[in-house]
């Protein structure tokens, strides 16, 4: 991993993003892109009064000179750092700057006031999320000591997953992070017998290990309502440090997650996602 990538608005939360993002470029040896959205619209910057292309420079100058504060930490220290201004007015262009400089990863701040539809449904994350071709990783509160030591992966270990599954056991192998695999089964029209989701389980690791699955690499299958409400509750139960998930490019997480989101489940919410774009 060579460079991260964190959009800021100078909010709390983007610098929350921002320590976590710093804790990884150390491990890693990565340099920091920055990145702030203006959001000016076309209108304002083509006119051609004079007077309102002066603004326009001048919030371009502002943001500049905000990012000097705001990068004054003291976790940044020894980090390669490059920040970027652009006046991008939707969230789906950021990854235009992740092709543009090789983003490895993607790390972003979310309030997450909503619980987990504030994170996958209708919101900015969500946007970045869709798009980007790299790993997402969503902090949604302070984590001054990122040390993951345990990580769900939850997937419906379909073959189209394979790729996915392998790059995010490579990130958590470098970190050394113990991954715990699960595939949550739910009373609906997608609801598979034992024998159907374990037949289905072989074929996805034999293709992706190449017939060499490890003898403890075991994937736990759980009955829940909702494939939300599984994965939240197991990631309780086994004390998680991260989640990690496939996404399905524009149609977001729709595609995995089929079940209602539940306020009970809500408060477990900050739990840092990171997604990987199948």
């Amino acid at each position: 991993m060579n460079k991260i990538l964190v959009p800021v608005d100078f909010s709390e939360f983007s610098e929350n993003a921002l320590e976590v993002a710093a804790q990884l470029a150390h491990k890693f040896k990565a340099d920091l892109i920055l990145l702030h959205m203006l959001g000016l619209s076309e209108a304002f910057l083509t006119k051609d009064d004079a007077q309102e292309f002066m603004e326009a420079q001048y919030y371009m100058k502002l943001a500049k000179k905000r990012f000097m504060d705001f990068l004054d930490k003291p976790y940044l220290k020894g980090i390669k750092k490059n920040e970027i201004v652009q006046n991008y007015k939707d969230f789906y262009e950021i990854n235009n700057i992740v092709k543009e400089h090789d983003i490895d990863l993607v790390v972003m701040g979310s309030h997450g006031t909503s619980g987990l539809s504030g994170l996958f449904v209708g919101s900015n994350t969500e946007k970045v999320i869709r798009n980007c071709v790299v790993p997402v990783l969503v902090i949604k509160k302070k984590r001054a000591d990122f040390n993951l030591k345990k990580a769900v992966f939850a997937s419906d270990f379909s073959l189209d997953h394979i790729e996915v599954y392998k790059k995010a056991m490579k990130f958590f192998n470098r970190l050394d992070v113990e991954v715990h695999k699960v595939y949550i089964n739910r009373p609906n029209q997608y609801f598979k017998s034992t024998e159907e989701i374990e037949g289905q389980i072989a074929g996805f690791m034999g293709k992706a290990h190449l017939n060499k699955v490890p003898a403890k690499d075991n994937i736990v299958i759980l009955n829940d309502y909702s494939i939300e409400q599984g994965i939240y509750n197991y990631a309780e139960t086994i004390g998680a440090d991260i989640i990690a998930l496939p996404t399905q490019g524009r149609k977001g997480l729709a595609h995995f997650f089929k079940g209602s989101i539940g306020e009970d489940i809500a408060n477990h919410a900050d739990l840092p996602v990171i997604t990987f774009k199948v």
